[in-house]
């Protein structure tokens, strides 16, 4: 056995494609053409491609989650803190709780 014969055909020399293949690649080409035309118009790419418009996404998206945050911490700890003094049966944990719903109560006045 020489060289050649243990070496593979070149691909690039041997078209191995059936007559047609070619109009179904370049209609492939165009179909992902238009694909991407889709994705770089889509406003999450139109935001990532401008640095101010990046920019002032990320604050709002920021005082958005730092409002939610607050004003989901403030809510479960009044309802934790009620449920807490409903248990009476608790001194220690009971008096406490009633301690803070009633300064909680005096600071919303009447």
């Amino acid at each position: 056995m020489t060289e050649q014969d243990t070496q593979e055909p070149d691909p690039r020399k041997q078209d191995t494609r059936q007559p047609g293949a070619v109009e179904l690649d370049v209609e492939a080409i165009r179909s992902l053409a238009r694909e991407l035309e889709k994705l770089n118009s889509h406003r999450f790419i139109r935001v990532q491609n401008s640095l101010w418009r990046l920019i002032l996404f990320q604050f709002t998206r920021g005082l958005a989650f730092g409002l939610g945050s607050v004003l989901g911490a403030t809510i479960l700890v009044s309802i934790v803190a009620w449920w807490v003094s409903q248990f009476e049966f608790l001194p220690i944990i009971g008096e406490w709780a009633n301690q803070l719903v009633e300064e909680i109560q005096d600071k919303q006045g009447p």
